[in-house]
């Protein structure tokens, strides 16, 4: 995906992403994915990931979901991702439209991310109850589509699955 920053042409793939090489792109759910939490009442959302890079050691991505059944938007992530040079070490800083802000750590294995948050910060006046741990996985899946996972707890009840949802690749 290009960036859409002013005066930045094609660049070269930062070797120090190279290992995430199958993220970047553009990237849509075909079927809704589905929402739960013992707290809330489940729901289906669909969701686009754009992940792209301007030749730094750095991943950009956006996150867009919206109700599938309205298309009204739902929710926002954006942020960055970064590799521990010569590991398999990979940290995700995301800012959240809900006030929440998380640096999520993890490791690569093969075509699979598995994050775990190690901190969380939010607003003064977030919503309650507030979330206290976030789990994530992406995984490329054989057929050429991206399955992710997430798991939350928050102050009121333990880590369940949230979300899960499959993409497959604009471009």
């Amino acid at each position: 995906m290009a960036c859409p920053v002013a005066g930045i042409a094609s660049v070269e793939l930062n070797p120090a992403i190279q290992p995430l090489k199958w993220l970047l792109g553009s990237w849509e759910s075909e079927e809704p994915g589905e929402g739960s939490f013992p707290s809330m009442k489940p729901f289906s959302y669909t969701e686009k990931l754009y992940f792209s890079h301007v030749g730094q050691p750095v991943i950009n991505f956006m996150f867009n979901a919206f109700h599938a059944d309205t298309n009204k938007p739902m929710h926002r992530e954006c942020g960055f991702i970064r590799m521990q040079p010569e590991t398999n070490r990979v940290a995700f800083i995301i800012a959240q439209n809900s006030g929440l802000v998380e640096i999520e750590e993890g490791e690569l294995t093969g075509t699979q991310l598995n994050l775990q948050s190690q901190k969380l910060e939010r607003i003064s006046f977030a919503k309650e109850p507030h979330v206290q741990e976030i789990c994530r996985v992406f995984q490329l899946l054989p057929d050429g589509n991206l399955e992710q996972t997430v798991s939350m707890a928050t102050d009121k009840q333990p880590l369940s699955q949230h979300l899960h949802i499959t993409y497959r690749r604009l471009s």
